[in-house]
């Protein structure tokens, strides 16, 4: 039976990366690339058939900072696919990083320089925004529209002598100090993009509490630093150039620099392969490259209070409810707004007779 796989974030990176890999242990499964832009999946699907002729490759909508796009893309998922087996949640967004530029160059000349290329802690900040859902961009995008796609597929996910795995794509730059459980969206701090990805270690583990007695399986992985669209966004290219001969160096003393998108994809590759009963629910499965380039990956506990996690799914759930509401009520609005031009038209039209 051939294994169905869905990949957010799927037409570069890590994501493409992984994609990669997947059907080159497997040319059986069903892939289905999940991405916002379009165009981009579709040269990315050209591009995973043309090493793997024959492949069978979908493409899938998806918007996962629009609850109206997830749930669209949900309804599509539900009408082409029976079941999944693997749905790996791994796009996201750090928008408007800024870099202090001071603790850069402090840390660059420091024995904490490895530190700070791996979590970037103390050096990155980012701007966040509302969207259209009146939600935190950040929060919306690396946390909620994936939970809310899981919600809408539990279906799917959730069958009798079936399970399913869902895999988040994480950071070393997921930090506890920089989550607030007053504050799931983060409105009011400076780090979102470490607060969320510490928010989906959190998610896993309740996911992991609540539905594994349904057969639904959650794991998180930290790909490491590497280097993508994402990375080379956070600093002028001018100054990858000057540092990129030393990161490499670096390298050879730590096995946390994996660098490239398929070293990256390394933990997420090795989950597709392991039974998920034999899986530690509160280990990061972390991408590791060794010195002489040799790719492994490695579990480690994460620092994550069980009953806390549970309250955030609680908080996220009751979020939910407030966004489909308003969804219907905007909808609705839009409905109405649509009806009333239809008449002033058609009544302009009666005149003109």
């Amino acid at each position: 039976m051939e294994k169905v796989v869905i990949v957010t974030g799927a037409n570069s990176g890590i994501g493409l990366a992984l994609c990669e890999r997947l059907l080159t242990e497997d040319t059986q499964l069903r892939l289905c690339l999940a991405c916002r832009n379009m165009q981009r999946a579709e040269a990315a699907r050209s591009a995973l058939l043309t090493s793997h002729t024959g492949a069978h490759v979908d493409l899938l909508q998806l918007d996962v900072g629009s609850v109206e796009s997830v749930l669209d893309a949900a309804e599509v998922v539900k009408s082409r696919y029976n079941r999944i087996d693997f749905l790996y949640l791994n796009a996201g967004i750090m928008p408007n990083p800024q870099v202090d530029i001071r603790a850069f160059f402090k840390g660059l000349f420091s024995r904490n320089v490895i530190n700070m290329f791996a979590t970037a802690e103390g050096l990155l900040t980012q701007q966040d925004r509302l969207n259209s859902d009146g939600l935190q961009e950040v929060f919306a995008t690396n946390l909620f529209g994936h939970f809310v796609l899981i919600r809408e597929l539990e279906p799917l996910l959730c069958q009798t002598a079936h399970t399913s795995r869902v895999v988040w794509t994480s950071s070393s730059n997921a930090r506890r100090s920089a989550f607030s459980i007053d504050d799931i969206q983060h409105r009011k701090g400076t780090e979102p993009y470490s607060s969320s990805k510490y928010a989906s270690d959190m998610l896993s583990v309740a996911l992991n509490r609540r539905m594994n007695g349904q057969g639904l399986f959650s794991s998180v992985v930290c790909p490491g630093l590497v280097m993508t669209n994402l990375t080379y966004g956070i600093l002028p290219s001018s100054f990858w150039t000057l540092i990129m001969p030393i990161m490499w160096l670096i390298r050879i003393f730590t096995n946390t620099f994996t660098l490239t998108p398929y070293n990256g994809a390394e933990a997420l590759h090795w989950l597709f392969l392991q039974k998920p009963e034999s899986l530690d629910p509160r280990a990061k499965y972390h991408s590791l490259t060794s010195g002489l380039g040799t790719n492994y990956t490695e579990p480690r506990k994460m620092d994550i209070d069980g009953e806390t996690a549970d309250v955030l799914f609680s908080k996220l759930l009751e979020l939910e409810k407030v966004v489909r509401r308003k969804l219907c009520e905007r909808n609705a609005d839009n409905e109405a707004h649509q009806r009333y031009l239809s008449e002033i038209e058609w009544t302009t039209e009666q005149r003109v007779k």
